[in-house]
Parts: C-alpha cells; sequence; structure tokens
C-alpha cells in the first residue's frame, strides 16, 4: 500500500534518499522516484536530481556490470586504499598555482591518473597522463594548491 505522499524538507527527503540507497542497489532516478513515493515522499525528477547533487551521490560501475548510485562519503575508505597501492609509483606531486603536477616512475603515470580520476575527488575536475608524468586540473571553486596538498596526502599517507 502507498502511503499518503506528503510534503517534508529537504533534509528529511534527503536523509530517505541516503537510506535508499545504502539499503539496496538504485539504478536509476526513475527507480529512486519510485521508492520515494512508496515511502511517502512526492518529488519530481528536477528535485531528486538536485537532491543527488546536494549528497554527492553518483552512479557507479558494478564489478558485475549496470550501474548503481553511491554516496562519496561511502567510498572514501576504499579510494585511500587504491592510493596507498601505487604510492610507491608517485615520486612528487607539484602544484603549480594553476595545475597538480604527479610525477611517477617511467610507465607508471596512466595507472596513478586512473586512480585518481575513479577517485572523483571533490577537488578534482580530471587528468591527463603522459608516461611519467601527470596534470591534474583543480575542480571550479577549489585551488590547486588544495587539490594538491590533498593528493600529497592521499599518495604519502602510511596508515
Amino acid at each position: 500500500m502507498v502511503a499518503k505522499l506528503r510534503e517534508l524538507g529537504a533534509s528529511e527527503r534527503r536523509d530517505e534518499i541516503r537510506h535508499l540507497i545504502r539499503a539496496r542497489p538504485v539504478g536509476t532516478q526513475e527507480e529512486l522516484g519510485d521508492l520515494l513515493r512508496r515511502a511517502g515522499f512526492a518529488v519530481t525528477q528536477a528535485t531528486l536530481s538536485r537532491d543527488l547533487a546536494r549528497i554527492g551521490a553518483r552512479r557507479a560501475t558494478r564489478p558485475d556490470g549496470g550501474a548503481t548510485y553511491e554516496l562519496a562519503e561511502d567510498s572514501l575508505p576504499a579510494a585511500y586504499e587504491s592510493f596507498r597501492a601505487v604510492r610507491d609509483l608517485v615520486d612528487s606531486v607539484l602544484d603549480n598555482g594553476t595545475l597538480v603536477i604527479v610525477r611517477t616512475r617511467p610507465g607508471a603515470a596512466s595507472a596513478v591518473a586512473r586512480i585518481i580520476d575513479l577517485s572523483r575527488l571533490p577537488e578534482a575536475s580530471g587528468s591527463i597522463a603522459g608516461d611519467d608524468t601527470i596534470f591534474v586540473a583543480p575542480d571550479r571553486g577549489h585551488r590547486s594548491s588544495q587539490l594538491g596538498k590533498k593528493l600529497e596526502r592521499l599518495f604519502k599517507s602510511r596508515n
């Protein structure tokens, strides 16, 4: 039975979205909208899209195929592990005021850049890799110095 739809605050709706994404695989906004309606929330596609962006949800490819929504904060420990796995391939991280330059062992730049891109750090817009050099562009609203410090911490972390 579908509960009576109610207009609750954005905070309560976003909490329910987080709960639904953590509770089961949710592959589309349409599916998520249906689950919200069953839980008694009235929501349009545009509102749902804004809510997903606001809570940091993103679509992630599943190993068995397809994609589901995940919350960025839920995937950070795995991202940190990936950085630790390649830290011995990274020689240096330098901020030049515009971009962050990551120097790697010869032939390793592509693999390291892939880790950076897959981690979807909020500070990073994307990367370009050569053989032993990666240029990482800061995302809008972030300085290259912020991004450089974060990458330095992630690659050099021994914990």
